[in-house]
């Protein structure tokens, strides 16, 4: 399929009702027109002379020169402005021209500014078919047939400023979108096998071949420093903006920027495959997925406008038939009821907002994969946490140790644990006692399964590993005292020993993110009723954690198909969001209400989660809670003010005192109110 952008697309059901026309095309089944983005995809096959006939009769059209994309809003602009201007002129020339010359200049100004309105409105009407453009033109065409020039020319001229205003919000949250979209590099400098340097697209580049990143260049795809040393700038991935130290050895993110030094950088993935092609396909997608607010808003629209035209026509017929009122007044406040009727405040009022937030939480590395999980995020009322590797690193470190006979204790667990590649293992080794110990190097090693490792060194038998190594030995009151002390801590516990006596132990435990002390804090009160720990540990290093961060509830020692089973049972006490970074976490993300994964996790946890959080902690996941909060806010008052606006003003028909002035003010006062407030979600500060 070939994707097209376009302009001139302000509105959301005539977006739909233009793709509904290109599918009944020879090959425009498929036809995909994305209002959010304004973006067309059609087939190789479909007609684009057709397509843009089509589009032409909605005031849209395809953008076949980048430099031209602005045209359609900016012609829009001068139509009002002249017109405008031609109205302006009218109020000097009052008493002194000739009441044809201001007619004259009424319609000029009507023409100008309201043609395309008008003539969509016709079309509608012919078909039958009602929506905004239907309400105008009607208003317009009773105005001037009741000979109310003022009140016609500003009905036109202010609904062609609504037009032009409600079309530079839609597209000021757009480029928004455009911005971070562009951060996708386009070329690559490719070493040869030869050793010379050629530039290549980066769709050419595949796994395994090795490009040259200057400083100040984008890494064009994901993969690993061949050689070189250079800071780098991940914050287009991560969202953060402290640049990382990259050697070689170490993974690079695609869209990365290289600080300072030169590059040698393997590809790891292809582009397609990247995490910002990724990243950047999640952010598309996200655009075009409405919530349960805008499919609602959407339906109501299309009963509401029929629905406004019947009140209308009530207002015009029912008081001189009941009340024997005047039918000039009663057909003028039925005129000024379709205009304040107009629906494009109330279609607005949800699309701009979300747009403004998964814009904004993109920029900060966290990608909602589609508005209603931004709306569902702002609903949360319970967290839940998986352990290892989200609140705490996933890297065991050695918190305590007790020593019995120094001179060996060392020496032997550095001299064992050097043939384990158990992490535990690695985490004693990097103990600097240990590293400072003696070098020994055992004749033998043996793996004692769920126990640890047995060793000769010198003649001698040893044992590292869980206390099942210490079954050979009777424990003296003091020593199992000791055991139970560190036990109760919620260490992991590695104990050294020989045929005779116990040498020492260390005591190991998982290290708590430094974020993870102050998140829970945040989260109570930014609104969180619960924060629940789910880990298969058992209970006492859970409770250790637990005690550090503050979670609300633990629950330990779960497998798991049991951690889904707590997911059930949470979910019905309230709105859950599960928040991991593992396999065995990806089924409890399916499970919840919304699923959070740790965009340095697993590939399976990123794809089964409605929401990735790019950087390797949690830091940013209150912000992003705060604006899912804004957002649903910010919606519901966009529905108070475009109704409220609009039951108000039909109030005025009551009495008798809604004129057209005040209907066509109300609407597009509601229309700018709502776009204005919609946009402010771009300026939320952490």
């Amino acid at each position: 399929m070939k994707e097209y952008k376009l302009q001139g697309v302000s509105c959301a059901n005539c977006a739909q009702e233009m793709e509904e026309e290109i599918k009944k095309l020879s090959h425009g089944e498929n036809t995909e027109l994305h209002f959010s983005s304004s973006k067309l995809r059609v087939e190789d096959g479909v007609d684009l002379n057709q397509v843009r006939r089509i589009l032409k009769t909605d005031g849209a059209s395809l953008i076949e020169d980048e430099g031209n994309s602005h045209r359609h809003g900016s012609n829009l602009r001068l139509f009002v402005i002249l017109s405008s201007l031609i109205f302006g002129a009218t109020f000097l020339l009052q008493g002194i021209a000739a009441s044809f010359l201001l007619i004259s200049m009424y319609v000029a100004a009507i023409v100008i500014s309201g043609h395309q309105t008008f003539w969509k409105g016709l079309k509608n009407l012919v078909r039958l078919k009602f929506n905004i453009d239907t309400l105008m033109t009607i208003a317009l065409i009773g105005a001037v047939s009741i000979g109310e020039w003022k009140e016609a020319t500003l009905v036109a001229i202010l609904f062609g400023l609504n037009e032009y205003l409600e079309g530079l919000g839609m597209e000021k949250a757009r480029n928004s979108m455009e911005q971070l979209l562009k951060v996708a590099p386009k070329q690559a400098t490719k070493i040869m096998e030869d050793g010379t340097e050629k530039v290549v697209a980066i769709e050419d580049l595949q796994e395994g071949d090795i490009v040259l990143v200057k400083a100040g260049e984008k890494i064009p795809s994901d993969g690993t420093v061949a050689s070189g040393h250079s800071s780098v700038n991940e914050a287009a991935i991560t969202g953060e903006s402290l640049p990382v130290d990259k050697r070689p050895g170490e993974k690079l993110f695609g869209g990365s920027i290289n600080n300072e030094g030169l590059l040698r950088v393997e590809i790891t993935k292809a582009y397609g495959e990247s995490s910002l092609a990724k990243i950047l396909q999640l952010v598309e997608e996200a655009q075009e997925r409405k919530t349960p607010t805008e499919l609602f808003i959407n339906r109501f629209a299309k009963y509401y406008t029929p629905l406004i035209m019947v009140i209308a026509g009530l207002v015009i017929v029912a008081p001189p038939l009941l009340f024997a009122a005047s039918w000039a007044e009663s057909f003028y406040q039925g005129l000024a009821v379709l205009i304040v009727g107009c629906p494009c405040a109330l279609i607005l009022s949800s699309p701009i907002a979300i747009l403004s937030g998964i814009t904004k939480n993109a920029r900060n590395g966290i990608l909602i994969k589609g508005g209603a999980f931004l709306e569902q995020l702002g609903k949360i009322e319970s967290m839940a946490f998986d352990k290892t590797g989200t609140l705490t690193k996933g890297e065991p470190k050695v918190h305590a140790v007790q020593v019995y006979e120094e001179e060996k204790f060392f020496s032997v667990a550095r001299a064992i644990e050097r043939h384990s590649s158990h992490p535990i293992a690695a985490a004693i080794l990097d103990y600097s006692l240990v590293q400072e110990a003696d070098v020994l190097e055992p004749s033998s090693v043996d793996t004692i399964p769920g126990k640890g490792i047995r060793a000769e060194i010198e003649g001698q038998t040893y044992y590292v590993g869980s206390e099942q190594t210490l079954d050979h030995l009777d424990l003296a009151q003091e020593l199992q005292g000791d055991i139970d002390r560190m036990k109760e801590v919620g260490y992991t516990l590695v104990l050294v020993s020989d045929e005779k006596a116990v040498l020492g132990m260390f005591g190991v435990a998982d290290e708590v993110r430094e974020e993870s002390r102050t998140l829970m804090q945040r989260l109570h009160s930014l609104g969180i009723k619960h924060t629940i720990m789910l880990t298969g540990d058992h209970e006492k290093t859970a409770e250790k954690v637990a005690g550090e961060i503050g979670v609300s509830d633990v629950h330990a020692q779960l497998l798991p198909d049991q951690k889904v089973e707590k997911i059930e049972e949470l979910k019905k006490k309230g709105r859950l969001a599960m928040i991991g970074d593992g396999i065995n976490d990806a089924p409890a993300l399916t499970m919840a209400d919304l699923g959070i994964a740790m965009g340095k996790g697993t590939d399976s946890a990123i794809e089964t989660a409605d929401i990735v959080l790019m950087q390797d902690h949690l830091g940013k996941l209150p912000h992003a809670f705060r604006i899912a909060k804004r957002v649903n806010a910010i919606v519901k008052w966009n529905i108070s003010i475009a109704l409220g606006l609009k039951v108000f003003a039909l109030l005025l028909t009551i009495p008798g005192w809604l004129t057209l002035w005040f209907a066509i003010l109300a609407d597009m006062g509601a229309t700018i109110l709502v776009t204005l407030i919609s946009l402010t979600v771009l300026l939320m500060k952490e």
